[in-house]
């Protein structure tokens, strides 16, 4: 039922014109406040990162990367991603199917321990490692007689690198799939398609975005993690020091030129990921638009 109260077309039109739109002066109000935020909080520092990195040379830059030490944190850095990533992406697409597809015993509980790592400082969750893995404790006394380390060794760095970045893909992809709702898939289930073909043919297509979002935000985060990995690490140089180790430690000696180097490549790094995540999702839009969607029973079901 349609409500005017009385109220003229042109008296509803003006309204909603009127609802819809602010003065100049609030726009670039409101503009300059963003734009004043993110100069200050984003631009401002990146700039001071390179500037600093730079401020000596580009030979005094070059040598600050080309330590082994700087090699081996990048290397590190690198590895623990490389493990985290596809590891959690692949938990974020099955506990985000399971959550938003089916009801079962214990979903809440799930849904639940999926925000640990949300509610829990990176600091502790290093601590509960060490307690759990240590070789004072039973399970690491055990593993290190058996000449398996975990803490103070790249596994260690592994498990808390996983830990602390497991619950973005899933938090990306569950309101995606609940809001997507289980129509298309049932109709794909009903012309024929087995579970995996359905998966791969129609539900991963349509959360895909939220798939690549994920992981770069989760790639981000494992690249950057510092707490968590600061405790299980034990600093060891060239041996255990991710980047962001790295870099607290040539800050403490001083070492302000290096510091800021690794920084720099560091942060470089992530403006990679996103310009990556920028041009593959322009590209498949643009596939998006000149191909059809493949709904037809012929294509969910070959």
């Amino acid at each position: 039922m349609h409500w005017n109260f009385g109220w003229s077309r042109s008296t509803q039109a003006e309204m909603r014109h009127s609802a819809t739109s602010e003065s100049a002066f609030v726009r670039v109000t409101l503009i300059a406040v963003a734009l004043t935020f993110l100069g200050l909080f984003l631009v401002v520092p990146l700039i001071a990162v390179f500037a600093q990195a730079l401020h000596k040379g580009v030979a005094a830059y070059l040598a600050g990367l080309s330590e082994p030490e700087a090699w081996s944190a990048i290397r590190l850095t690198l590895i623990a991603a490389a493990i985290a990533v596809p590891l959690n992406l692949t938990f974020g697409l099955a506990a985000s199917w399971a959550i938003a597809r089916f009801e079962f015993v214990g979903k809440n509980v799930l849904v639940t321990l999926i925000d640990l790592p949300f509610a829990v400082s990176p600091v502790i969750s290093g601590m509960v490692f060490v307690l759990l893995l240590g070789v004072h404790s039973p399970l690491g006394g055990w593993l290190a007689r058996d000449g398996i380390r975990i803490i103070f060794a790249v596994p260690g760095i592994v498990l808390a690198t996983i830990f602390v970045t497991f619950p973005i893909v899933a938090r990306e992809l569950i309101p995606i799939m609940q809001a997507m709702g289980s129509a298309e898939e049932e109709a794909a289930m009903v012309l024929g398609a087995g579970g995996l073909q359905t998966f791969f043919r129609v539900t991963l297509p349509n959360v895909k975005w939220g798939v690549l979002y994920g992981v770069v935000l989760c790639n981000a985060r494992a690249m950057g993690e510092f707490g968590a990995v600061s405790v299980v690490s034990g600093h060891i140089r060239g041996v255990t020091t991710t980047m962001p180790l790295y870099v607290e430690i040539l800050y403490n000696d001083y070492n302000f030129v290096a510091a800021f180097a690794v920084a720099s490549l560091l942060t470089l790094l992530a403006l990679v990921t996103l310009v990556l995540k920028y041009f593959v999702s322009s590209r498949a839009m643009s596939q998006a638009r000149e191909e059809p969607p493949a709904t037809e029973p012929e294509q969910i079901a070959a």
